[in-house]
């Protein structure tokens, strides 16, 4: 039994471990702060936990049925990554783009219906922001190699759940007490930090693109 507790902790350690760094909730924070600025902080903690949720749904169903899914709609893994590294360009170029004084402009508190703040958890906090295509293709390729999927086998279920939901935590915590790390830092510093993130977020978005192309171009050459 304590052997098979062992090999479930491994797998959903190395699901954690394969996705955390590309999922990047720590990092991202900044970015959550600043696409939620106006809101308060009781309406902020419904938004962390609506796309820790919406993560964790999203990246469990990538990593158990992603592949079908793809062969549904007859797309290939590269051409997700070509358009998903559009959309992660778009946003982190956006978000380079704006400037202090427009953001300054919002620190009134907003308010919003329950289905704009849902459709907000949604894109772009969840999606591209946190479970971009970046993550979903790694996820995507790690369920994949679990095996012959024609056999039901639990570890695998199990460690993606498992997986998915350590990881579903670190966004919401990270997400939940970014304005408190952002009051401690201040307003400079997060400035700082919110820009470095935004490019960051460009060049993964550049980085996932040229992943995509890259593995066209050498179908076409072959």
């Amino acid at each position: 039994m304590n052997a098979v507790v062992l090999e479930l902790l491994k797998a959903s350690l190395l699901t954690l471990g394969a996705l955390f760094p590309i999922v990047n909730p720590l990092g991202n924070a900044p970015i959550f702060l600043s696409l939620t600025r106006g809101y308060s902080s009781a309406t902020r903690g419904w938004l962390a936990r609506r796309v820790a949720l919406n993560g964790f749904v999203l990246l469990l169903v990538s990593l158990l049925i992603g592949t079908h899914i793809l062969a549904f709609f007859g797309i290939s893994l590269p051409v997700v990554q070509v358009g998903g590294g559009m959309v992660v360009i778009a946003t982190g170029w956006s978000l380079l783009q704006r400037k202090d004084e427009d953001t300054a402009s919002h620190d009134g508190e907003r308010s919003a219906s329950a289905i704009d703040l849902s459709q907000r958890a949604f894109y772009p906090l969840t999606l591209p922001l946190t479970v971009g295509p970046g993550s979903i293709s790694v996820a995507i390729t790690l369920g994949a190699n679990w095996g012959d999927s024609s056999h039901f086998h639990w570890m695998p279920l199990a460690a993606a759940v498992l997986g998915s939901a350590l990881l579903g935590l670190t966004i919401y915590l990270s997400y939940r007490f970014a304005e408190t790390i952002a009051r401690i830092l201040g307003d400079t510093a997060m400035s700082v930090i919110l820009r470095l993130s935004s490019f960051i977020l460009l060049c993964i978005g550049v980085q996932i693109l040229w992943n995509g192309v890259s593995t066209l171009l050498r179908g076409v050459i072959r």
